[in-house]
């Protein structure tokens, strides 16, 4: 495991890491814009309205494999940029769609093991709008990752 990897899963931080990442996630939700800000907003509403700890849930349940993956990333940032001269967060915006794609590779595995048909449809028109979301909050990510980096 690397540096970042056992600083985000160790026991006595993740508590913190996990309320950093869903505090993340609101920030991001509320800072959507437009038609499709709107459309995110309400479902966003509505998934919490009916299960209040939906995003902890799922950030306690795909935090192993977020850390591995972004683990990665922070690695290739130490080899790239070893003086840390750049911070990560400025790095990593650089690579915005290729650290989303990364992380929705953990959702892509997860819908692949799927026997669901529908969902795997479904997931699959989203897949893009989330990707897209998901490279717009890579800042916010890396300093999430620049916390905890040690």
């Amino acid at each position: 495991m690397g540096i970042l990897k056992d600083n985000i899963l160790d026991e006595s931080k993740k508590p913190s890491v996990i309320q950093d990442c869903v505090q993340l996630v609101d920030a991001e939700v509320a800072a959507k814009k437009g038609v499709t800000g709107m459309m995110i907003k309400s479902s966003y509403k509505v998934f919490k309205a009916i299960k209040p700890t939906i995003v902890k849930d799922a950030v306690e349940t795909l935090l192993d494999d977020f850390a591995k993956r972004l683990d990665e990333q922070y690695e290739k940032y130490q080899a790239a940029v070893p003086d840390k001269s750049q911070p990560f967060d400025k790095w990593a915006t650089s690579r915005d769609r290729e650290i989303a794609d990364q992380l929705l590779g953990v959702t892509d595995d997860i819908i692949a093991r799927s026997d669901k048909g529908a969902i795997k449809k479904i997931y699959s028109g989203l897949r893009g709008v989330a990707e897209k979301n998901v490279a717009a909050a890579v800042p916010a990510i890396g300093k999430l990752v620049m916390k905890y980096a040690g």
